[in-house]
């Protein structure tokens, strides 16, 4: 389990992007500000990918300068890490920069 997050056109079914990170680290994305505008976007009034760019560059900007702070939140099981949760949140960035009019969907 854990979240999924698509970039839809709404012309066909096929997501622009998707991916998937464990909700093992949720404390972690909370610490770093970005929680609930990548898990419950719909929640921040969030629809388009060019409304998600600023959180996630914010978000990845905070980790990177901080990592000591983060890593503390590395999960004990092994699912999931501080750098596993920045290269998904790059890959996400990556996208929305290149859809900013892609509707944003998160499934938890």
């Amino acid at each position: 389990m854990g979240l999924d997050v698509r970039l839809d056109c709404g012309c066909c079914d096929s997501p622009l992007y998707q991916g998937h990170i464990t909700h093992n680290l949720t404390k972690m994305a909370d610490d770093a500000g970005i929680y609930l505008a990548v898990w419950r976007p719909e929640e921040v009034g969030i629809e388009r990918a060019a409304q998600m760019v600023d959180h996630l560059r914010d978000g990845i900007a905070l980790l990177k300068r901080h990592p000591k702070r983060f890593q503390k939140f590395n999960p004990s099981n092994g699912w999931g890490s501080y750098d596993g949760l920045i290269a998904f949140l790059e890959r996400y960035l990556t996208a929305c920069e290149r859809y900013p009019e892609a509707r944003v969907n998160a499934s938890r």
